[in-house]
């Protein structure tokens, strides 16, 4: 057996799992705090592009912070040129493309664990040239960019070791977790932004950036005391080592059957897998994760599709618009006399409708939600679209309009932060087979950040006054990309709530999306591959090859 010794389970499909204990929601919960990066990340950098004294160093026109007006130039002049917009934020999302993908590979090699650890390093490296930038456009942005490198590490392999690590029956109420401190991030961001924002010094901008050191503190101290994944310690043959990791995580003695059982499971599937996707060289495991047939649910090909994009239609809903340009896009509008205040409005808004998604995602599952959440996004985008084109135009000065605007905008959010927000999150870290979860996972999460980029480098042309202008008009882009991420998950992902890591890749295996809410587990990994006591395995059970 694997790693020399021998390990038995059971083939009752109840007792593939430790009941849940306080420990495992302490350990998960404190591994999300890797999401404060994220969103602390994504939300000031949308204040700071609005702030005078970050404007004028840029742009070299001076302002008059007694009378709130610039100096040799009118309000509309005074905003950075979109194409500088363009790359101060979307150059953090480019760093984090090829940081998820660099992260999701090192943590096969190294562990999850100093991967993240690794990670707060690079991002605290990146911050300190930031911080150091006056108005050196090269230095910051290359700051951007290596800090964009820490948070992707971060971001793709905390996904992968909470879905490792979390107990099933709560794993996506604890991977929403994540989400949630993506929101708490943006949060502190802009209260930040907001209490610096008028500072005549380079305070207004240092002080958000700085901020960021102590979450890399937090993180990366809190992490040497955590465990390292036990499926991690199974995938390189090191049972014993998974063994005493499973048993910290579950709270359970070594001795424990439910332990024994659980890690008979995970190596039982581990070789399963193995038998079908095998890793033959540094290469082939980057090649395993697309072989396989676009028409077979199970196929290595189909699940990074699955995942890559899930993470492009989260993207495509538009949100990121909102929290990267929302206080530049609501001075648009010209009724608002306090962009940063309606962009720290809707920031709540995604704030406090998170925590509904603890309870909704296990009560009504993965698939539910995400249908849900496309058909309320595309109604309320549709609607912003429309009333900004009419009655929400600013030479019509109808405040009514205006308001209502924000608040479909905020019923949007709402929408996001309860179902796409967490829940492709989750998906994510459940679709992918052992051989192959840690580039899977990698790959999913660069998606994301691939199309965050793309996003962030066109969003400015679409609605800068000086490039398209679209202005409101550009709800109806994200309405109608809203359309495209409902027909995804109608037909694409399956409902895999309630399911070990294990029994979720035996579900993709045996039955369709649509049809895998109604799929319950007939058999265990362990007695498939004889890793149980009496050594019976199943007896005309044949299980379609995955490649």
């Amino acid at each position: 057996m694997a790693g020399g010794v021998v390990v038995t389970g059971t083939t009752d499909v109840g007792r593939v799992e430790a009941p849940v204990t306080f420990k495992a929601y302490l350990i998960c919960a404190f591994a999300a705090f890797g999401g404060i990066f994220f969103g602390y990340d994504t939300g000031w950098m949308g204040g700071v592009l609005a702030m005078p004294y970050f404007i004028s160093l840029y742009t070299g026109i001076p302002y008059d912070y007694n009378t709130g007006l610039p100096i040799g130039a009118t309000k509309e002049q005074f905003v950075l040129p979109s194409s500088m917009q363009s790359l101060f934020t979307s150059i953090l999302s480019c760093g984090t493309f090829f940081g998820a993908l660099v992260g999701g590979d090192i943590a096969d090699f190294i562990g999850r664990r100093p991967t993240i650890i690794m990670g707060c390093f690079v991002f605290a490296a990146g911050c300190i040239m930031q911080i150091s930038s006056t108005n050196q456009e090269v230095l910051f942005v290359f700051g951007r960019l290596i800090a964009g490198g820490g948070v992707g590490f971060i971001s793709a392999v905390v996904i992968l070791y909470m879905s490792e690590i979390a107990p099933k029956k709560v794993r996506g109420a604890m991977v929403s977790g994540y989400q949630f401190c993506i929101t708490i991030g943006i949060l502190l961001a802009n209260c930040v932004v907001y209490a610096t924002q008028n500072r005549s010094d380079s305070g207004s901008y240092r002080i958000p950036i700085g901020v960021q050191f102590l979450w890399a503190i937090i993180l990366g101290a809190g992490l040497f005391v955590l465990p390292e994944s036990p499926r991690y310690f199974v995938k390189k043959g090191k049972i014993e080592e998974a063994a005493k990791a499973l048993a910290f995580v579950r709270g359970q003695p070594l001795e424990s059957d439910y332990v024994k059982d659980e890690l008979a499971e995970i190596v039982a599937n581990n070789e399963y897998e193995m038998q079908h996707i095998p890793q033959t060289s540094y290469v082939g495991s980057w090649t395993a994760c697309f072989k396989g047939s676009l028409s077979h649910g199970n196929s290595s090909l189909r699940r990074t599709i699955l995942g890559a994009g899930l993470q492009c239609m989260q993207q495509c809903t538009g949100i990121n618009f909102v929290f990267y340009f929302g206080p530049p896009f609501f001075k648009q509008l010209g009724t608002i006399s306090n962009p940063f205040l309606i962009s720290l409005i809707t920031t709540l808004v995604n704030v406090l409708s998170t925590p509904i998604s603890f309870y909704t995602i296990e009560k009504f599952g993965r698939r539910a939600l995400l249908l849900t959440g496309a058909t309320g996004m595309i109604v309320s985008q549709f609607i912003v679209g429309a009333v900004g084109v009419t009655q929400g135009r600013e030479e019509v000065h109808n405040n009514a309009a205006v308001q209502a605007m924000i608040a479909f905008i905020c019923i949007n959010i709402a929408f996001f932060a309860t179902t796409w927000g967490p829940t492709a999150w989750v998906v994510v870290g459940e679709v992918f087979p052992l051989p192959i979860r840690s580039r899977g996972v990698g790959i999913s999460t660069a998606s994301n950040w691939f199309w965050n980029t793309i996003i962030a480098v066109i969003t400015p042309y679409l609605v800068g006054a000086d490039e398209a202008n679209l202005g409101p008009k550009v709800f109806f882009l994200w309405g109608s990309l809203c359309c495209l991420s409902l027909t995804f998950a109608y037909f694409l992902v399956p409902e895999l709530k309630g399911l070990s890591l294990e029994q979720a890749d035996m579900c993709m295996q045996e039955v369709s999306p649509r049809r895998s809410a109604g799929w319950k587990p007939s058999h265990t990994f362990a007695a498939e591959m004889h890793h149980v006591e009496d050594n019976t395995a199943l007896v005309g059970d044949t299980i379609e090859e995955k490649v």
